[in-house]
């Protein structure tokens, strides 16, 4: 980590350093258990449904780099994802800060809220982002709440100057000032695809 690089970034989000671093397919009704077509009243509403849907060029503006890598998500990470989008909307920020959050998520803790792991990650990190107390992101009580955390990450991001413009993995990295810059990429396509499924469930 760049201690440095690490400081700069928190002093642009507004936060203190302390030392250290840092669904499935829709349900049409039928009319009759004959008749598979589906009635005016389900057709509406099913296209309701997916013209709410955030739009692929704004949830992935420059296209996916790289292989894309997915796991299969749990309800607690599905809450957590979900906790991710509705922070992003209470910041005022847009699907696309959405998918950099859930992306720099997976990457960091597989959308998990970590405790402290002593050797096992980075030194003090915890939470879905691995924040570090030390580093001033807050408190342990602070970094753990989904809310509270993505709200740090937001910050950081918003303070980072034509973030939109920029390839997602360049974008996490301003913030997060990783030792493996390259590898938030992976998770762009699965970040967008979960924006779409849960921005206005």
């Amino acid at each position: 980590m760049n201690t440095m690089l690490r400081k700069s970034v928190l002093a642009l989000a507004g936060l203190t350093v302390a030392g250290g671093l840092a669904a499935g397919p829709l349900n049409y009704g039928t009319a009759d258990t004959t008749d598979p077509t589906p009635t005016t009243a389900t057709t509406a509403t099913a296209t309701a449904a997916q013209a709410e849907k955030p739009d692929t060029t704004e949830l992935i503006p420059h296209g996916v780099q790289g292989a894309q890598s997915r796991i299969d998500l749990d309800d607690e990470q599905v809450a957590n994802t979900k906790a991710i989008i509705a922070a992003t909307k209470k910041n005022g920020m847009d699907e696309r800060a959405a998918v950099v959050s859930i992306a720099t998520a997976l990457q960091e803790s597989k959308l998990e809220n970590l405790g402290h792991l002593g050797d096992r990650n980075d030194h003090d990190s915890q939470g879905l982002f691995q924040q570090r107390p030390s580093s001033g992101w807050g408190t342990v009580e602070q970094i753990t709440d989904p809310e509270y955390s993505t709200t740090a990450f937001l910050k950081g991001l918003k303070q980072v100057d034509g973030w939109q413009d920029m390839p997602l993995t360049k974008a996490a990295q301003t913030v997060q000032v990783s030792a493996y810059p390259d590898h938030y990429a992976q998770w762009e396509q699965q970040a967008a695809d979960l924006v779409a499924q849960h921005w206005n469930s």
